[in-house]
């Protein structure tokens, strides 16, 4: 599974991005697809993730500003975020789960990451 995401850029805080991120390959693998992402000075952290059932998860304190959403197919993921804050300059990367793993369980496809910069 191949993983392209796009959307990232320059915004003012206050203002909102729409991250998307396309699979391709094997995607009927796929179960859940999520964003994390590198902020300066931090370790990889929880965005949200989405499974093929529509279970959602957010990182702490997300869920209030960031939606995430899959196609009907399930091989496109939405990060749709708003009240954008300076703190929220990072890199976003989009990652895949197959099918059939233990809960808690890595993801196993990542994309190369888009970078949203948020301006004070």
């Amino acid at each position: 599974v191949n993983l392209v995401e796009s959307g990232g850029g320059v915004v003012q805080a206050g203002g909102s991005l729409r991250l998307t991120c396309v699979a391709s390959g094997s995607t009927h693998n796929i179960y859940a697809m999520g964003w994390w992402r590198q902020t300066p000075g931090k370790q990889r952290e929880l965005v949200a993730t989405h499974t093929n059932y529509g279970t959602t998860n957010y990182g702490n304190a997300l869920k209030d500003r960031f939606t995430i959403s899959r196609n009907n197919a399930g091989n496109t993921a939405y990060l749709q975020m708003n009240s954008l804050k300076p703190e929220d300059t990072g890199v976003y990367y989009c990652a895949a789960q197959r099918k059939f793993r233990p809960t808690g369980a890595e993801y196993d496809w990542w994309g190369q990451g888009t970078q949203v910069t948020v301006s004070s």
